[in-house]
């Protein structure tokens, strides 16, 4: 894992979970707690049965995350396995996504993503108008969400 997608996970508050059972039949689940964790990423099972369900049968996942004003991020493709309390590094593991949460978001399970693949995502606004600037579109972020900009 890169610098890069190390810093977008860090100002990422949410990231999207895709994961698929044996049939081919999709599921997407936000996830708010969620880290870089060595060279892996780690996500906290709060309240996605059917995530963890998915995982158990096809351990195939997607994983992306943005920064919602710049408008940029990542989209990481890999394997998956479910990390529970008995498994081994779950301590470790478990610490660093308590950082996050300070204990108010109980979880009895982590998913541990092997990165596969990585490319990065960005708003097409970069693309059709190469010239954009990351100030540009959070500035139009803002406006479009209605949100007061911070100064």
């Amino acid at each position: 894992m890169n610098k890069e997608i190390r810093d977008y996970i860090d100002k990422s508050v949410l990231c999207w979970l895709a994961t698929a059972t044996p049939s081919g039949e999709p599921n997407v689940s936000p996830k708010e707690v969620f880290a870089a964790y060595g060279d892996e990423i780690i996500v906290a099972n709060i309240a996605s049965p059917q995530t963890v369900k998915n995982i158990k049968q096809n351990s195939q996942v997607c994983i992306s995350f943005i920064d919602v004003f710049v408008q940029k991020g990542y989209q990481i493709k890999g394997e998956a396995e479910i990390v529970t309390p008995d498994s081994e590094g779950y301590t470790e593991m478990e610490a660093e996504l308590l950082k996050l949460t300070n204990g108010e978001f109980p979880f009895v399970s982590i998913t541990r993503i092997s990165i596969k693949q990585s490319k990065a995502i960005i708003a097409p606004r970069y693309i059709l108008y190469p010239d954009t600037t990351e100030q540009q579109q959070v500035e139009n972020a803002l406006k479009t969400y209605h949100v007061q900009s911070v100064k």
